[in-house]
């Protein structure tokens, strides 16, 4: 019965080995592939290290900025990408248009807008449209400036504020009356209606300087 299994057990493998197609030479070898040598450029030498080392070596004698953050902001540079601010035109309409450019250059989906259509009796910015629903996602923001870029307007600037943490998610979800920019003298809060004698144009060319009296008695 032992050399009855073995024996089985042995075609099993014969019949597999006969199955198996034979290993086929391979048709380009080593010796049939070109070689070319590579040509590299000269040194750049000691003086061209030195270069290189440069920037460090001016960083390591410079003196070390060091603040005791809270209580001490050190001031952030010029073109700081901060928190973003929906800006006014100077008689306190809103300069987006809810065109939602913005939102579609933001490569994170940050940006969520909803426009509405102006009316004389709901006039919110200058033109057609105005944006109804604002909100920007902090903890999506890589804060890379594109939608600020895509603006036609110039409605959405960017600040030197960066201090966004909070302690919930919600949060953290800026809606409009949280990116709109404060009231400054001379202007009025919307609605109210355009300039006197004035189309969008003017306020796209800032020649809209100030409010006027008849926006205030109609406000």
């Amino acid at each position: 019965m032992f050399q009855t299994s073995t024996f089985h057990k042995v075609s099993k493998e014969a019949i597999m080995s006969e199955q198996l197609e034979p290993l086929k030479k391979s048709e380009i070898s080593v010796n049939d592939i070109a070689y070319s040598k590579m040509e590299t450029g000269e040194s750049v030498g000691l003086l061209g290290h030195l270069k290189g080392f440069l920037v460090p070596f001016s960083k390591i004698f410079k003196k070390t900025l060091t603040v005791e953050y809270p209580e001490v902001k050190a001031p952030t540079a010029e073109r700081f990408h901060g928190r973003h601010q929906l800006n006014r035109h100077p008689d306190g309409l809103e300069k987006c248009i809810g065109c939602e450019l913005c939102a579609w250059a933001c490569p994170a989906d940050a940006i969520y807008v909803e426009g509405e259509t102006n009316t004389e009796e709901n006039r919110m910015s200058p033109g057609e449209r105005y944006g109804k629903v604002y909100q920007i996602n902090y903890l999506r923001c890589v804060f890379c400036g594109l939608c600020i870029e895509a603006c036609p307007t110039r409605a959405l600037t960017m600040t030197n504020e960066y201090e966004l943490a909070d302690d919930t998610r919600a949060k953290l979800i800026f809606e409009k009356q949280d990116l709109l920019a404060p009231l400054r003298q001379g202007m009025l809060m919307p609605p109210h209606p355009m300039y006197p004698n004035t189309t969008d144009t003017n306020y796209y060319k800032n020649e809209i300087k100030s409010s006027h009296p008849s926006q205030e008695v109609n406000n």
